[in-house]
């Protein structure tokens, strides 16, 4: 997600500094190289040497004749983004103010006078985070094109942020807003039929898929709406449903809002008259009459005529030209912009094998669901103008 983007860390004092060997860690296991920058604060808490060992490079500690700030975030830097992770309030504050008294808040000047993406993840006491100078700064570094990477409130502290969040951010920095002004929505995951309280009927998709083709949406620039049984996202909408009707309704109520719809969600076919009561076990036969659903991309292609809607099918068969032809038959039926058709194999599994299939082309993709995401975040932003 960030291959070839040179990252410029820059570590505040605040006790999640502990946190940034693991997330230069991960900064470069997605591709990119990292230098580190630290405030004499943030070397009591954790050792030069431990980010020289996380970054595999020598780590700044104050400004010399090289001028590291210039060198790294100036006009012709080698950085393309410059992040504070952790972000102290001291040094949000110093940040709005153009306070250079350490080497972080001297290359936050620098690269904003650059005109550079900066990204800032704030970490403290709730209290702090709440002071209304501290809200302030934040909202004059955002007017200024900053972005915040919010922070996780636990246990009366502003945490920070995961470093899934932190990557997403860095790479919405980095990439090419192809889909800047645009709201996608995406169905994602497994839906749930309730038989009773206790028992459900439902399939094996993880939504692995469907959330990775959301952060790419989102990485380039749309607004992003996630309609799905699983986690809030920090960078997107998340409407929470569990069955397919609920999964329609959800779909329905922001699809007049929405540039494109991407039908990445495994929903059920059909569901089950629910018992109020738990069925009592030990019956020797039981027989379910199963009721087929609304198809959801159907539905809203009869009411969304002009949507653009992207459209999965999974089927079982191992032959790709037969996955290909029940693609183009979804693709003809409901009007798509293209099909994505995979092998229900894949359910599950964090790598992949898929065919996109448009009109008149088609293109096979392999890696993992993240490629296969960016594949068609990018196809999508194509279709979009």
């Amino acid at each position: 997600m960030l291959e070839g983007v040179n990252v410029a860390l820059g570590v505040s004092g605040s006790i999640a500094a502990v946190k940034t060997v693991e997330l230069a860690h991960e900064l470069r296991r997605q591709g990119a190289t990292v230098r580190a920058i630290t405030t004499p604060a943030a070397e009591n808490i954790i050792h030069p040497w431990a980010l020289e060992y996380a970054t595999d490079n020598p780590v700044v500690t104050e400004i010399t004749g090289r001028v590291e700030h210039v060198e790294f975030c100036g006009r012709e830097g080698w950085a393309d983004v410059f992040v504070v992770a952790p972000a102290t309030a001291n040094t949000v504050g110093k940040m709005a103010a153009a306070v250079d008294d350490t080497p972080v808040t001297t290359t936050a000047t620098t690269a904003l006078g650059a005109d550079m993406p900066v990204v800032v993840v704030p970490a403290m006491h709730e209290p702090m985070y709440d002071h209304p100078g501290v809200l302030d700064a934040i909202e004059r570094l955002e007017s200024w094109g900053v972005d915040f990477v919010d922070p996780r409130i636990e246990e009366g502290k502003a945490k920070i942020a995961a470093e899934s969040a932190v990557v997403t951010a860095l790479a919405r920095a980095t990439t090419e807003q192809s889909l800047a002004g645009k709201h996608v929505v995406v169905t994602s995951g497994a839906t749930t039929e309730s038989i009773d309280p206790i028992r459900t009927l439902s399939n094996r998709a993880s939504g692995r898929t469907g959330r990775a083709v959301a952060r790419a949406c989102y990485v380039r620039g749309a607004e992003v709406t996630v309609v799905h049984d699983g986690p809030d996202l920090p960078w997107a909408n998340t409407e929470q449903v569990e069955s397919a009707a609920e999964m329609l309704a959800a779909v329905q109520s922001v699809a007049d809002e929405a540039d494109a719809l991407v039908s990445a969600a495994a929903i059920s076919d059909y569901t089950v008259e629910a018992h109020d009561e738990k069925i009592r076990s030990g019956q020797d036969e039981l027989t379910l009459t199963l009721q087929p659903t609304p198809k959801l991309v159907d539905t809203i292609r009869e009411s969304h005529p002009d949507l653009s809607i992207v459209g999965f099918k999974a089927e079982t068969e191992a032959d790709e030209g037969a996955i290909v032809e029940k693609a183009r038959d979804l693709l003809e039926r409901a009007g798509m912009a293209f099909v994505v058709g995979n092998n229900a194999r894949v359910m599950g599994e964090k790598q992949t094998r898929a065919v996109i299939v448009r009109p008149e082309t088609t293109e096979r993709v392999e890696g993992s669901k993240t490629d296969l995401a960016g594949a068609v975040a990018t196809e999508l932003a194509t279709i979009l103008g």
